[in-house]
């Protein structure tokens, strides 16, 4: 009797290896774009010659989203639901797909139906073309001009600023990463959106490509003009991260010793006094004045060098930065 071997490509060995690829999806009461959603992944992935998985993420939706999921889970094991206990934001939910996922090349879109599934071949296609990061580029955004693409040209504006990183649409969820990128952040806040900026900081290559845009059809926006302020203080931490954290002690290093200097001439000028036109004598009385300064700038001197060196050990110990390097240079694959 003939053996009969399962095809590479079933759902059960999915389950068993690593795939290719993961798409990771956050939803928020998202249900009537549950199902359209998966039949749209499934037309755009089935025909690739990748296995992929697909890490969907409830973030504490109260319409039903939950059972929905989690019952396509049941019947396609290339499914995985992550339900989180209550709404902690997309960055939160997108951090919370990003640690279970497996795959190779790892993939972020919305759940509204407003990313569509069939961009992400050519995202995926660009990073074997030797890029880290690909970012959406929603160029025909579907959306309301004052609530929506007011606040995105703003912050876009802000953080290509800040950072260094010229993308047009920091805010498209739809992106492609190379495993490593996603392994070891710690997102919190809207810190998502700061990724490409984040793998750049460590030598990662950043591609933006326009996809489509769609109008939302069912539900309803979770997002607004008032995340502006949000932005504005994540982005002072990014640019903290990428211009610092890879050496912070030289930085703090470069405030601290001209106070060094300046200590030891306030305290040399308490302890001498220069006479009319003779040179320099002791005094009898310190001018106390001078010293106590000089003493105030050691100690913030002092104080400015251990923070520098309380950072680069907290760097070292769980940093993002040294270790994506690291896999940067010594592997090709960077998986």
């Amino acid at each position: 009797m003939m053996e009969t071997r399962p095809d590479p490509a079933s759902p059960e060995l999915v389950m068993r290896a690593a795939p290719d690829l993961s798409v990771v999806v956050p939803l928020y009461d998202e249900y009537d774009n549950v199902q359209p959603l998966l039949s749209a992944l499934r037309r755009a992935l089935d025909p690739v010659p990748w296995t992929y998985e697909l890490v969907l993420v409830d973030d504490g939706s109260t319409d039903g989203t939950r059972q929905l999921l989690t019952d396509a889970a049941r019947r396609d094991p290339r499914i995985r639901v992550v339900l989180l206990s209550r709404n902690f934001g997309q960055t939160a939910a997108m951090a919370a797909g990003f640690d279970v996922c497996r795959g190779r090349r790892v993939v972020t879109m919305d759940g509204d139906l407003q990313n569509d599934p069939s961009d992400i071949p050519r995202l995926v296609d660009a990073l074997e073309d030797g890029f880290d990061v690909v970012c959406g580029w929603r160029r025909d955004r579907q959306d309301r001009a004052f609530s929506r693409k007011l606040p995105s040209r703003i912050a876009n504006r802000l953080i290509s600023m800040f950072t260094g990183v010229r993308i047009h649409d920091t805010g498209c969820t739809l992106k492609a990463y190379r495993s490593w990128v996603v392994r070891k952040l710690h997102l919190y806040s809207d810190m998502h959106r700061f990724i490409p900026a984040l793998a750049a900081g460590v030598g990662g290559r950043v591609r933006e490509m326009p996809v489509k845009h769609h109008a939302r059809r069912y539900g309803t926006s979770k997002y607004g003009i008032g995340r502006i302020f949000r932005v504005l203080t994540d982005l002072l931490v990014v640019r903290l991260l990428v211009r610092f954290a890879s050496h912070p002690v030289r930085y703090f290093g470069l405030i601290s010793f001209p106070l060094f200097f300046v200590s030891f001439g306030f305290i040399l000028l308490g302890l001498l006094k220069f006479g009319d036109g003779k040179g320099v004598r002791f005094l009898v009385s310190w001018d106390i004045s001078y010293i106590t300064c000089g003493v105030l700038t050691l100690v913030t001197a002092l104080n400015l060098f251990l923070l520098g060196l309380l950072c680069e050990l907290s760097v070292h110990v769980s940093g993002f930065f040294q270790h994506a390097g690291r896999e940067l240079v010594d592997t090709g694959d960077h998986s």
